[in-house]
């Protein structure tokens, strides 16, 4: 692990003189100067979410995206959504899948197409007439004391040009994947993995495990066998440290890949200008060893999203992962850094070329591979390609609170949650090297960690604040405090979003104050997003959960017990009843709730993947009379299922659901009111 205090970063990228306060004067009377409320920088899904909330909230917002891609990893490659629990999802992520849903004709949508994602965050771009500047990447940070009082940017497509854009604002959050105006604000922070030493944790550090990993016997050499032939491509000469040993790698970057078998649809996928087949020795070596005729979990992780398309991921010993090869790019001026995500590009692509092309991969594999191609209706402005790079781990804040291991895993709780995460601690690999084992030399990766087995858990507001003494205008939420391995669990992006709203509440809340971020109050931020979750005004939802309002939640027949630690469920449990066989017993449990304003609600009910899901009875009681019907659960496993729209007063309103004998178990887990909108 590296910790920097990086009042050199921009050094870094070879732009020292732009760093002094002298030298920024220099460039004002070549500048144009805008000033805002809040800066966002970094049009990442996050980026979107805290300049659309700012904006709904009543400030002057610029958003500044350093590239020319909206959206991040979410309009960029990442369809098949990670999330973990769709429980911790809440406001304007949560309506973002749902207007998904809405574009795919359903309730909520969490695996979309790159081009559609794009789509919706330009929707809210325009709802809250926002302009993105684009190609705007940073220069120079100036500071007075612990205050940022200007930004100064260079048009990207011009690097090296006399003018320069200057932003002022009250507050700045960094919403890129890089931390780099964190960096440039001298805010201190880190890079790599932590020793399990310094948080006591035990999945940090280096990490030899099993999962995503070369068999036994794979010869390192160019010649098999002869250590003077050299390495194989890809292989680092790097000795293998003890287990939990911290150090500055950062786990390996990938594209995730949109692919199509849709003829119609279809640019062919063609032999690179400099393919080199001999980066992929090693895959074929692993294929000789252990022959497969299928791609999906032994090379790729191929998963479908709508309209015959892939989210292509990477799995097993040797995918789409340039694994060590991206330990460079955090601190690399923005040329080295486009180098690098060009390299990526190159392999990726000379992957899936090697894949159907070279005759040491299986035919069947290489016919499979035959019917895929880039798809016609994504990337367009970037040949069909993704823009974004899959930038798993950046720089990581040392902050006001650090997360870890223990927060992930539910010993360590804190009270000034403004976001909820719920994934496993997930690293991938960070090196591949040469071990020695039973007297043999053979190659393998180091550094994957794949644990869960945990319940949500909530996400410090001070692990998005700097340190006082640093910065009291900056948030950031995406390279939040956090070490290595709970990061691996919170990087999620609908995570990121939820994140990015939090913290425009926080900086909206700081403006009015006349406070430093670090001095607004958790529960304040927390009222807001729970009261105006889509920062509109609009009417809230209505959750009725056996887990998080048990007393909402009332058995009325049946022998019924509490389910924890399954996957699937909404929040951390399900309430579940016996087996009924007797055709004369029933199971029954009501969800009870109070409807706080006349109108019209959507209702639907949420039910977990199990062995058996019944055709219910359901009673809806309220004010204004009843209504009954039968709902088929087999249709909503693991998703919401709509009983209608219903006409509801102020007061009770009481859902029961019910299984005939014999037509058990029943499972109940949530069931949702949506207030109706009256227009589009």
């Amino acid at each position: 692990m590296v910790q920097i205090k990086a009042t050199n970063w921009i050094a870094g990228l070879l732009l020292t003189l732009l760093m002094s306060v002298g030298a920024a004067g220099s460039l004002r009377a070549q500048s144009t100067a805008i000033e805002v409320d809040v800066c966002v920088y970094g049009a990442t899904s996050a980026g979107v979410m805290a300049a659309y909330t700012a904006k709904k909230l009543g400030h002057k917002v610029l958003l500044i995206e350093p590239g020319m891609h909206l959206g991040g990893l979410s309009s960029g490659g990442l369809g098949y959504t990670d999330i973990g629990n769709k429980y911790v999802i809440t406001g304007l992520a949560r309506d973002f899948y749902r207007r998904l849903g809405k574009h795919y004709g359903k309730f909520e949508q969490w695996v979309f197409e790159p081009h559609v994602a794009k789509k919706i965050f330009n929707e809210y771009l325009r709802e809250a007439q926002i302009s993105v500047s684009y190609a705007s990447r940073i220069v120079a940070v100036r500071k007075n004391g612990t205050q940022i009082e200007q930004v100064t940017l260079e048009n990207a497509n011009r690097p090296g040009a006399t003018s320069h854009q200057i932003v002022k604002a009250k507050v700045f959050i960094d919403c890129s994947y890089e931390g780099d105006l964190m960096a440039g604000a001298g805010v201190s922070y880190t890079v790599g993995r932590e020793s399990n030493e310094l948080y006591k944790e035990t999945y940090n550090g280096v990490q030899l495990l099993d999962h995503h990993q070369f068999p036994d016997g794979i010869d390192p050499y160019r010649i098999p066998g002869n250590p003077a032939s050299g390495l194989l491509w890809g292989i680092s000469p790097d000795p293998l440290s003890p287990k939990g040993t911290g150090d500055s790698k950062v786990q390996a970057y990938n594209f995730r890949i949109c692919l199509t078998n849709n003829p119609a649809n279809r640019i062919p996928i063609t032999r690179p200008a400099d393919y080199d087949s001999t980066r992929f020795e090693l895959l074929a070596r692993v294929l000789a060893k252990q022959p497969h005729k299928k791609l999906n979990y032994n090379f790729l992780k191929w998963d479908m999203i709508p309209n015959q398309k892939t989210d292509i991921n990477n799995y097993g010993p040797f995918s789409t992962d340039l694994v060590g090869m991206n330990h460079l790019y955090l601190e690399a001026d923005y040329a080295t850094r486009a180098r690098i995500i060009d390299d990526h590009k190159k392999y990726n692509q000379q992957l899936l070329y090697f894949l159907g092309n070279d005759p040491r991969v299986p035919v069947d594999i290489r016919t499979y591979m035959a019917e895929w191609g880039y798809p016609k209706d994504e990337y367009e402005e970037s040949g069909h390609w993704s823009p974004q790079l899959y930038i798993r781990e950046a720089r990581r804040m040392l902050g006001a609170y650090v997360m870890t291991q223990h927060n992930c895993e539910g010993r360590e709780l804190v009270s000034d949650g403004i976001a909820r995460a719920a994934y496993t601690m997930d690293s991938h690999n960070c090196q591949r090297i040469v071990v020695e084992k039973d007297g043999q030399k053979m190659v393998k990766n180091e550094g994957d960690v794949q644990v869960g087995g945990f319940g949500p858990y909530p996400i410090a507001y001070r692990s998005i604040t700097p340190k006082p003494s640093e910065c009291t205008n900056l948030l950031v939420p995406v390279c939040l405090s956090a070490s290595h391995i709970a990061y691996g669990s919170i990087r999620m992006e609908p995570v990121f979003m939820v994140l990015g709203q939090s913290a425009a509440v926080a900086a909206t809340l700081a403006i009015q104050q006349r406070k430093a971020v670090q001095a607004v109050e958790a529960g304040q931020i927390q009222e807001i997003l729970r009261n105006n979750p889509l920062a509109d005004g609009s009417p809230t939802d209505l959750l009725i959960d056996n887990d998080v309002t048990p007393d909402q939640v009332k058995p009325l027949a049946g022998t019924w017990s509490v389910q924890r630690g399954t996957i699937g469920q909404l929040g951390g449990a399900y309430a579940a009843s016996a087996l009924v066989s007797d055709g004369t017993s029933a199971a029954a449990i009501q969800f009870r709730t109070e409807v706080p304003r006349k109108g019209r609600y959507r209702l639907f009910i949420y039910y977990p993947a199990t062995a058996k899901a019944p055709v219910a009875q359901y009673k809806l009681t309220h004010n204004r009379g009843q209504q009954t019907g039968s709902v088929n659960l087999a249709e909503s496993q693991n998703d919401w299922v709509a009983l209608g729209v219903f006409e509801l007063e102020p007061g009770t309103t009481a859902l029961e659901i019910q299984v005939a004998g014999g037509g058990g178990p029943l499972v109940a887990d949530a069931v949702l009111l949506v207030p109706a909108k009256t227009k589009p």
